[in-house]
């Protein structure tokens, strides 16, 4: 009796556990190789400033004076990207985009170079005394969305972040790989990334659009093409939080 009891208990044990262990698919490579461009080694920065609202004005003419310096500086193996004001969403915040061509290695170069720019030690002495906070995030770009390069204006832009659920980045990647075909139409998708540092599982998608109302249209539109709704349908899930904001690029953007 004794060792059919402790039998039973031992079938139920492992019941048990089944119910709350993953079963997980070995994997050969990190996600961030299945998921990035291959053909570049591009990282880049987002930078997230909140700007004291008294300072706004004086923070993007300082921005306008010194960023392009370091943009146009061959020696820095990076480029300004874009840069904006966000519109709708959290007030008085800029946004700042950087690619570092080359990967961390560019990247450990221009933060070593810039620690000996008097001028931009200065810079960044008198912004900080703007700010509320800031955050940024190091980012890859995803394999199937557009490289994002400079265009003409006048844009709105459109950043998308989803705070994904972790373990659910290649599904992400899956879907969008299809998804992304249903935007192109309109040459609205700027680029897609995915966090590496920072706050991690966070997806950004960059759009631009003539107007307000542009955008409305487009974004009603990809509901009339069939398999659209399926791929919003199976991505929903994966999302924890999402946020949109609208912003308005500087006038040194080179999106524009």
């Amino acid at each position: 009796r004794g060792l059919g009891s402790s039998a039973r208990s031992a079938r139920e044990d492992s019941w048990l556990k089944s119910l709350f262990v993953r079963k997980v698919d070995p994997r050969k490579d990190a996600h961030s190789n299945l998921l990035a461009k291959r053909e570049t080694s591009s990282l880049y920065k987002l930078q997230f400033h909140n700007v004291k609202p008294e300072c706004l004005e004086a923070y993007n003419k300082l921005c306008q004076e010194v960023l392009p310096k370091i943009h146009e500086e061959k020696h820095y193996p990076c480029a300004l990207v874009g840069t904006w004001n966000t519109w709708y969403g959290e007030q008085d915040q800029a946004v700042h985009l950087w690619r570092y061509e080359g990967g961390y290695p560019a990247l450990n170069e221009v933060m070593s170079k810039l620690r000996q720019n008097k001028e931009f030690t200065e810079f960044r002495k008198e912004r900080g005394n703007m700010l509320l906070s800031r955050k940024n995030q190091l980012l890859l770009e995803f394999s199937f969305w557009n490289e994002p390069v400079p265009r003409d204006g006048p844009n709105i832009y459109e950043l998308r972040s989803y705070q994904l659920r972790p373990g659910t980045m290649i599904e992400w990647g899956n879907y969008w790989a299809r998804a992304i075909r249903f935007r192109q139409d309109n040459n609205e998708a700027v680029g897609g990334f995915f966090s590496q540092i920072g706050q991690l599982y966070m997806v950004h998608h960059l759009w631009a659009y003539k107007d307000l109302q542009t955008r409305e249209d487009i974004r009603n539109a990809a509901w009339h093409k069939p398999g659209w709704d399926e791929l919003v349908y199976y991505t929903v899930p994966l999302i924890q939080e999402m946020e949109s904001r609208i912003m308005i690029p500087l006038k040194i953007s080179p999106l524009q």
